[in-house]
């Protein structure tokens, strides 16, 4: 199976984006990032477990949002439904060839091979979409990129978008305990 999208394919998504690099979080753009968002409420439980989303070099959100279906941020034909609370901004210079193009390229392949697959909640979804990506792209100079690690590093390394997202993110689960640990308290009194 031929992975790499075909020169002319990269040369209009390039043509498209140059000069657009710059991150602009009130309209979902992220350059080179990987992005999460919670899904709810699982994530008021377990807040390293969300949705995540891979940039182009513009900052376009490429998503894998259900099955055989992948959707990109301004697009007139679909909507993408990740608003990012968290991106995790990637280094250029860790690509093969750090190059833009080849960024895109792993980027709109990953996407091209992920309509074409069901998505499934526990393997095979939108971290499954992200690793393919990178691996693609040999990030890190690596082809081993999978759902635990793309996890891992994305808790780790990621930065959230605002105060207000920082909010929004940690107080349900932080609430959450304090119910369950009050509870617990009030029980184990009496």
């Amino acid at each position: 199976m031929d992975m790499m999208a075909d020169v002319s394919e990269v040369d209009s998504l390039s043509s498209l984006t140059r000069g657009q690099e710059k991150m602009d979080p009130s309209a979902n753009r992220f350059p080179f990032c990987v992005v999460w968002t919670p899904i709810v409420p699982l994530s008021w439980f377990l807040p390293f477990i969300g949705h995540v989303g891979i940039c182009t070099s513009a900052g376009v959100i490429r998503d894998f949002a259900g099955p055989y279906v992948v959707v990109q941020s301004g697009s007139n034909t679909a909507s993408c439904r990740l608003a990012p609370r968290r991106y995790w901004k990637l280094d250029l210079a860790k690509v093969h060839s750090s190059s833009a193009d080849v960024w895109d390229a792993a980027v709109f392949d990953a996407s091209k091979e992920y309509e074409h697959r069901m998505h499934h909640l526990c393997w095979d979804n939108c971290h499954s979409h992200v690793a393919m990506a990178l691996n693609l792209m040999h990030y890190d100079n690596s082809t081993s990129w999978n759902m635990a690690k793309l996890c891992l590093l994305t808790f780790i390394h990621s930065r959230h978008v605002s105060w207000v997202t920082l909010l929004k993110t940690w107080l349900p689960f932080v609430l959450l305990y304090v119910v369950v640990i009050t509870v617990t308290l009030v029980l184990n009194v009496r």
